[in-house]
């Protein structure tokens, strides 16, 4: 290789770097929204009763990534969607430190108050959620800033708890499993699946929410869909895979539609960021799911 070769060779390597690094930092994570679709059919879900559900998951609100502008894209796009209910799956605080300005959670509420859907809007928590509520931290309990917030903005936050929808349809919210940071005793979730599942009456077409995706080993095949967040689909993702993944198990419910013994789950990208405001291959999403027999 001649001199002019290697230094040509040099120059594209650091102007390739430094358009990844730029597009990861800036461009992905503050610019880009896209809406994802997925298709679920199951052959025991009523026929008379197909359901478009948009998720809003881990905005992780925050200046200058996920600003007050950001959230209210948000919310518009959404509510054009047309779906039959809106579901947000928890992690409103940013959940990093590299904020310039934080969108305090009454504020992210109160433009999350605007969505609207003929099945309603609700909620569950995140980790974030609890992680960032020093008192609730202390209490060891509930409730959270975030959950008050929404509640306070006319959107039922689901706390291991389950409702019947206008058309019959049964919706349930799982208590987060990493709640609580308790120090050297590990982290505490105040997830009680089994308590949350006794509320829908046996038979009932059912969808849970549930933050983490990591019970979903231990959903029962009567729940027609569990939705979850959390993972950001890893943040960075090549070729469908993420190297890094807040699960224990790893890439297998990073992201997307995940079908096990005939149960489903559906992974949201989610919007925002945790841990450092990076995206390369994950595109923030409103993530749009028909169900249907």
């Amino acid at each position: 290789m001649t001199r002019r070769g290697f230094l040509k060779g040099l120059l594209a390597t650091v102007l390739a770097g430094l358009f990844v690094s730029a597009y990861g930092f800036f461009i992905e994570p503050a610019m880009r929204l896209r809406v994802q679709r997925w298709r679920i059919r199951r052959a025991d879900w009523p026929a008379d009763k197909p359901l478009r559900i948009a998720v809003i998951a881990d905005i992780h609100a925050g200046e200058p990534h996920v600003p007050r502008r950001r959230i209210r894209q948000v919310v518009r796009r959404t509510n054009a969607l047309g779906a039959d209910l809106i579901v947000i799956l928890g992690d409103l605080p940013a959940g990093h430190r590299f904020v310039t300005a934080p969108v305090p959670e009454a504020e992210v509420a109160a433009i999350l108050g605007e969505l609207t859907a003929p099945l309603g809007v609700h909620a569950v928590l995140g980790n974030h959620d609890w992680w960032e509520d020093r008192d609730a931290q202390a209490r060891g309990t509930g409730p959270t800033r975030a959950g008050l917030a929404m509640e306070q903005n006319g959107i039922p936050v689901l706390e291991n708890r389950a409702v019947e929808l206008a058309n019959g349809i049964w919706l349930a919210g799982l208590g987060d499993q990493l709640a609580l940071l308790r120090g050297a005793d590990g982290i505490k979730g105040v997830d009680d699946l089994d308590a949350t599942l006794a509320q829908v009456p046996e038979g009932a077409p059912a969808i849970l929410l549930a933050h983490e995706p990591d019970i979903f080993p231990k959903v029962p095949a009567r729940i027609a869909l569990t939705l979850s967040g959390h993972t950001h689909g890893g943040q960075f993702r090549l070729f469908g895979y993420s190297p890094v993944v807040p699960s224990r198990f790893g890439n297998r419910y990073a992201y997307g539609p995940v079908e096990e013994d005939g149960r489903h789950l559906v992974v949201s990208g989610g919007i925002g960021c945790s841990i450092v405001p990076v995206r390369f291959g994950v595109t923030p999403e409103i993530t749009v799911i028909e169900l249907s027999a």
